[in-house]
């Protein structure tokens, strides 16, 4: 976090022999949302994680996407995880939990989370059909893992109902967002105070 300014902005830059991801987050943002993957579809979950959190979100990424999309949507997910934490400093002040449920016409899904410390996911989604176009929707699961390892969030994830994959698909990145926009708010009536009574986050 950028301790001068007190602005909760950062950035991270990550580097193996399968992928390079550069990531900038503002969670104090808008809602705008820069994004250059190379895979549209979770392009578009991830316009959602910016604008219904209110964070601003530039991602760039360039992976071994002609073997497949695991390494580059797993990847990515661990560094904005990584820059997610960062961005958050040291949690004082914040609700650090969040809920939403989120419809999509026929599709509804719960997402409740904490910004515990402790990484956690308890994922549970069935779709109808394992490929929304060309993206296999099994990587959704991998992303929200290296998310939550990286983020040191709890994180749980329910589709309560849904025929269409892509609409399931969109309510749970809505409420994740939605969710995790809740849990990183300053509480007015908690300034300067950690939200634990262990003394640490």
């Amino acid at each position: 976090m950028n301790k001068m300014s007190g602005k909760r902005i950062a950035t991270v830059d990550r580097q193996t022999r399968e992928t390079r991801i550069s990531v900038v987050i503002d969670l104090d943002g808008t809602g705008n949302a820069e994004l250059d993957i190379g895979i549209p579809f979770f392009e578009h979950m991830l316009e959602q994680v910016a604008r219904h959190g209110a964070f601003d979100l530039n991602i760039k990424a360039k992976g071994d996407l002609h073997i497949d999309a695991h390494h580059t949507v797993e990847d990515v997910g661990i560094t904005l995880g990584q820059a997610f934490a960062k961005a958050l400093g040291d949690k004082k002040g914040i609700r650090r939990y969040g809920h939403a449920y989120v419809p999509l016409d026929e599709a509804l899904s719960r997402v409740v989370l904490d910004c515990s410390g402790r990484p956690g996911l308890n994922y549970n989604v069935d779709y109808p059909r394992a490929r929304v176009g060309e993206f296999d929707i099994d990587l959704l699961s991998e992303f929200f893992q290296g998310f939550v390892n990286h983020a040191q969030v709890t994180l749980h994830i329910d589709n309560i109902r849904g025929r269409n994959a892509h609409h399931i698909a969109e309510t749970i990145f809505k409420a994740f967002s939605r969710a995790l926009r809740m849990a990183v708010e300053v509480d007015e009536r908690m300034q300067g105070i950690l939200p634990s009574t262990k003394g640490v986050l």
